[in-house]
């Protein structure tokens, strides 16, 4: 055992949040559809659109029966909506090759639409109880901090980061998937990226960032997402239109969207292409059926 897993699985079994995919009774598809919704979203953002996804479409079969449109419409302001596409059509696939019910095999999950490296770990990891490495960026922050002694990781995983995850994953199957969370609620609450609580961290007398005085980070610079006036913020108000319409909504309420007629023409070509918004005859548009 490494002398980091003890302090931090003792924090995480007192302050762990109380999050429903993280419940005894979570099913797996509970655990799968929450690792979807918080790619690049806030816990509290997603909440109330997991309750409400799973209240209506409680296993993979009852989503993969309904109309992909109606899952972009659930989908609601989450952002990313291909995201809701991936997990349809993984609903799909799970119906078509598991019977339903989502397989607890890594690369099973790993073939699955949508899934990729990280949530086929992660779905192994927290649904199932199996050792892998799940590295999402919480993870990857504490870790560089921890044992690397770095501020932040470098922007993408490397190849020796990996391995070095790996190398800190305890030997049995529950106790490796209790650190896998422990760590990304560690990285979530404590060793965040801005204002890290150090005094409050179970890792401060052992922290090698810490240790060697907390170096700035000095790597490649790390760009911030912009949102106002982008061709995302532009994608977004058009779907917006379209969810809240229970039809086809005609191009000129879409035009209404978005002023300047270049970005807004350049954007609804691109959801065309990425199946988000399907046109209905010569002058409407709707969400795919």
């Amino acid at each position: 055992m490494s002398d980091l897993h003890e302090p931090v699985l003792s924090w995480y079994d007192q302050h762990a949040r109380d999050l429903p995919w993280r419940r005894p009774e979570a099913s797996p598809w509970s655990v799968m559809v929450s690792e979807f919704m918080l790619q690049q979203t806030p816990v509290a953002r997603v909440l109330p659109v997991h309750e409400a996804w799973l209240d209506r479409w409680p296993d993979p079969a009852s989503l993969a029966e309904d109309p992909v449109g109606e899952a972009l419409r659930m989908w609601g302001r989450l952002g990313y909506p291909r995201r809701a596409l991936r997990l349809h059509a993984a609903a799909v696939a799970i119906v078509e090759r598991h019977g339903g019910e989502v397989p607890s095999d890594h690369d099973d999950l790993l073939a699955l639409p949508g899934v990729g490296d990280y949530t086929a770990a992660a779905i192994a990891s927290f649904a199932f109880g199996q050792r892998h490495v799940v590295l999402d960026t919480n993870v990857r922050r504490v870790l560089a901090r921890a044992a690397a002694g770095v501020e932040l990781p470098s922007v993408s995983p490397t190849r020796a980061e990996r391995e070095a995850a790996a190398s800190l994953l305890p030997a049995d199957d529950a106790t490796a998937a209790t650190w896998a969370v422990a760590t990304m609620e560690l990285g979530a609450l404590v060793c965040t990226a801005r204002t890290p609580s150090c005094r409050a961290c179970p890792l401060l007398d052992r922290c090698a960032w810490v240790a060697a005085g907390r170096p700035a980070y000095d790597g490649p610079p790390r760009r911030g997402q912009a949102w106002a006036g982008t061709d995302r913020q532009c994608r977004g108000r058009i779907m917006a239109v379209l969810r809240e319409s229970d039809g086809p909504v005609h191009a000129s309420t879409v035009e209404g969207a978005w002023a300047e007629t270049s970005q807004r023409e350049r954007c609804l070509a691109s959801l065309l292409a990425d199946g988000l918004v399907e046109r209905v005859g010569e002058h409407a548009y709707a969400l795919p059926s």
